[in-house]
């Protein structure tokens, strides 16, 4: 994903990205509606109600006889909707006990914003009063928020229709209806809703508005069904675990999204605010972390993602034949000041693709039917094609990347800001650029592809493990640099093929893929639990001891949950549970301070200086894979390795402090799947598979 508009010291209050991190939110994908903790809009300007990536209301001010009233409670009732409680005083009579309140819940739908306030009152006497509703309408653009310039264009013109309000452009319509109201423009974008009521002694009036949109270039739309995936229940000496996934899955389910193209099929947005589309990796990483709870997801995903699988070479898209897109949009992309533009459909990544190939492999592995997979070996030949004929662009064995635009991103990796790719010094490496980590997701992709082509009897498995194996000899000749803490891989070799000597979080991502050898992963295990690497919150994505470090910067020291998660399902399958605990436990005090909705990223500040985690305050909250990094911890500790060719799940837990450990819910091959450690961190009993204790 692009990272956040770089802002200069010159820059002015109203041209600055949006801070995110104190306000509240409903969101049901296409939806979102984002507000004060009292439910006002207006103080912050993240605030409105927006759909489909266009802000439709930018104010929203609620008075009841005349005043605004006294909140003191916010209550969230998942991910789609929030009660916002508040005294009515000014209603009251003088006795000490509050007797007059306002309950206004608000509940987001995949078509708008639903809106119902209850007056109550516990006065003998009868209440006679209005409750008015102040609306400023919008128009602006989502990527016109985010840098800080909100609506471009001047206000909306609308027009009452029978107990509502309409206004429009080309693309979005919208309708405020409010029955029983007297609806009035007071000028151009602004808007009143005004009811009389009368709350009878001892009782209580209800009035409500629903604000309805309708895309007509909307190239996704929001899921009705409800969620594939199983929905599991965790059991553990510590509960945090638990609460996070409880919380995670029901985001996950309110970011569903379905291409145009194909209603019947179901991807995740990438986050709220900025993200609500497909973007190749992050879907891809997300679905792969969910596969303990099924492969429908996945399978959705792989056919989302084939389905605009390139087929040609476009420059100005990065698009070339085979290989998996970064991101999709309605309109282009562009971000003021940082000289980026991106075409609706870029290609943009240097990752996707073999990440692709992976989750194909790991979905078949836990279960996805043979015949689906058969169905998109093509698509696996292209991919891994594509890695040979373009990804390495020089011929030398590597995968690299280059924007070969002026106006694409400059860096393709999924760390993707433009100073993510530096020195120890600080200083910026030059492109074309090979990351650490593609190297190792283009070797498990080739291995697993060929043992993927190998099974459905389709040739080329022996040419594609010869090609990794020559991957594998031009990384171990490149990267590997010597250190007094110890040999580490560098984060990516540059132009000059140079290994650039920062070390970062990246290196957790070779863990588990077979690149490495035994030792090789013991020295990066060590690295990602030293005092530099892991913060006591999660690991951060690059060590205290180089020049660039910051806590707050996006990929230069701060603490990312999906890249955490990543690296502790590596070193659980390398058999370092002593240091995936470490870092397991890191992520779940983080979740405990983000009230168990981990956002995209935090700051990579020391839990030794921190009582609680410092918040990134414009990340994406929630996020497809932090969220769906909770299903991840959970295989990791139960150390699940799938093998639904063979009909066997393999089970290895660590012992750590989450035993005694009983989960349900999981599925392995269409079945449900229960496992109970006990407090040795031993399987005392398992079901609904064949088990393999290892």
């Amino acid at each position: 994903m692009p990272s956040p508009e770089a802002a200069s010291p010159e820059c002015s209050a109203d041209s600055l990205q949006p801070l995110i991190h104190a306000e509240t939110l409903v969101l049901r994908a296409p939806t979102q509606a984002w507000s004060a903790a009292d439910g006002s809009m207006g103080s912050a300007s993240i605030h409105g109600i927006f759909f489909s990536d266009m802000r439709l209301v930018n104010r929203a001010a609620l008075r009841i006889g005349g005043q605004a009233g006294e909140a003191i409670a916010t209550s969230t009732s998942g991910a789609t909707s929030v009660t916002f409680v508040a005294l009515q005083r000014h209603l009251d009579d003088r006795m000490p006990d509050p007797r007059v309140r306002s309950l206004l819940t608000r509940t987001a739908t995949t078509s708008g914003i639903r809106e119902d306030l209850r007056l109550e009152s516990n006065l003998d006497t009868e209440i006679n009063t209005t409750i008015e509703l102040v609306l400023s309408l919008d128009l602006a653009e989502m990527d016109n928020v985010k840098s800080g310039r909100g609506a471009v264009d001047p206000a909306p013109l609308a027009s009452v229709d029978g107990t509502g309000i309409r206004w429009s452009n080309e693309t979005i319509s919208a309708f405020i209806d409010a029955p029983v109201a007297t609806v009035t423009v007071l000028g151009p974008g602004e808007v009143r809703v005004l009811w009389q009521v009368t709350v009878p002694p001892f009782g209580s009036a209800t009035v409500g508005w629903t604000l309805s949109a309708n895309d007509s270039r909307a190239i996704v739309h929001g899921v009705e069904e409800p969620a594939a995936w199983s929905i599991p229940t965790v059991d553990a000496a510590d509960d945090r675990l638990g609460r996070w996934l409880a919380v995670a899955l029901d985001d996950l389910a309110a970011l569903r999204l379905s291409p145009a193209s194909h209603p019947d099929r179901v991807f995740l947005a990438a986050g709220a605010p900025w993200f609500f589309t497909l973007f190749g990796r992050d879907s891809i990483w997300a679905a792969r972390m969910m596969l303990p709870l099924g492969t429908e997801l996945a399978a959705d995903t792989l056919r989302v993602l084939a389905n605009l699988q390139g087929t040609a070479s476009v420059p100005d898209t990065a698009e070339q034949p085979g290989k998996i897109m970064h991101e999709m949009r309605r309109d282009g992309l562009t971000m003021p000041g940082e000289g980026l533009h991106l075409p609706p459909l870029y290609y943009g990544t240097v990752d996707a693709t073999p990440l692709w190939v992976c989750l194909l492999h790991d979905a078949w592995r836990w279960g996805m039917p043979e015949d689906q997979v058969r169905e998109l070996l093509p698509n696996v030949v292209a991919a891994l094609e594509w890695m040979r004929d373009f990804g390495d662009a020089d011929g030398d064995g590597l995968l690299e990347y280059v924007d070969e635009t002026g106006h694409g991103l400059a860096n393709q990796g999924w760390k993707d800001s433009g100073d993510s790719v530096q020195w120890r010094d600080g200083t910026l490496a030059d492109g074309p650029i090979a990351l650490c980590e593609v190297q190792a997701y283009a070797f498990e992709a080739a291995t697993h592809g060929a043992d993927l082509l190998d099974h459905f009897g389709v040739d080329g498995g022996d040419a594609w493990r010869e090609w990794a194996s020559v991957l594998r000899t031009r990384f171990n000749e490149g990267f590997w640099i010597d250190s007094p803490a110890g040999a580490y891989p560098a984060i990516a070799l540059d132009a000059s093929k140079r290994p650039v000597d920062t070390v970062t979080s990246n290196l957790g991502h070779l863990l588990g893929t077979g690149l490495l050898d035994a030792a090789q992963a013991r020295r990066i295990a060590d690295h990602l639990v030293s005092p530099e690497m892991s913060s006591g919150y999660g690991l951060r994505t690059m060590s205290t001891d180089s020049a660039g470090y910051w806590p707050l910067s996006y990929h230069g020291g701060s603490v990312w949950t999906h890249d955490t998660a990543i690296a502790i399902a590596g070193l659980a399958s390398e058999g370092f549970a002593a240091e995936a605990s470490v870092l397991v436990s890191g992520l779940l005090a983080a979740a405990s301070g983000f009230d168990f909705r981990l956002p995209e990223l935090h700051s990579g500040d020391p839990a030794a200086l921190f009582s609680s985690p410092v918040p990134y305050p414009a990340a994406c909250r929630p996020q497809a894979w932090s969220a769906a990094s909770s299903v991840s911890i959970l295989s990791s500790v139960l150390g699940l390795a799938p093998d639904a060719v063979a009909g066997v799940l393999g089970v290895s837990p660590a012992a750590s402090a989450l035993a005694p450990l009983s989960v349900t819910g999981l599925r392995f091959a269409g079945s449900a799947v229960s496992i109970v450690v006990n407090a040795d961190g031993e399987v005392s009993r398992a079901s609904g598979a064949t088990i393999e204790v290892r």
